[in-house]
């Protein structure tokens, strides 16, 4: 599976949350399927949603490339180093959780 392709999908089709603070905050509600995260997001960050999604029983993805590929995937023109996904849209991003 193409990891880029489905995060692009699912960011333009789907409902995705992007950001630090809103996505931790959706991982303790547990409003998400999957998680997303850079691999060189802040330590702080990875622990946080490291015991938060644990809490709420959602999967974490460590993507393989920096916040700002994740953001240029995202087609935004900042860095993103978490991301949620709610609803995959046409995406099979999903497939991840197995």
């Amino acid at each position: 599976m193409d990891i880029e392709r489905g995060i692009r999908v699912a960011v333009d089709t789907g409902k995705v949350i992007l950001g630090s603070n809103k996505s931790i905050q959706a991982i303790k509600l547990g409003n998400g399927e999957l998680v997303v995260m850079a691999a060189n997001a802040p330590k702080n960050l990875k622990e946080d949603v490291e015991i938060y999604s644990k809490l709420s029983e959602m999967p974490v993805h460590i993507f393989d490339g920096s916040s700002v590929d994740l953001g240029s995937i995202c087609g935004k023109p900042f860095t993103v180093s978490v991301l949620v996904v709610q609803e995959p849209g046409d995406s099979n991003i999903l497939e991840l959780k197995e």
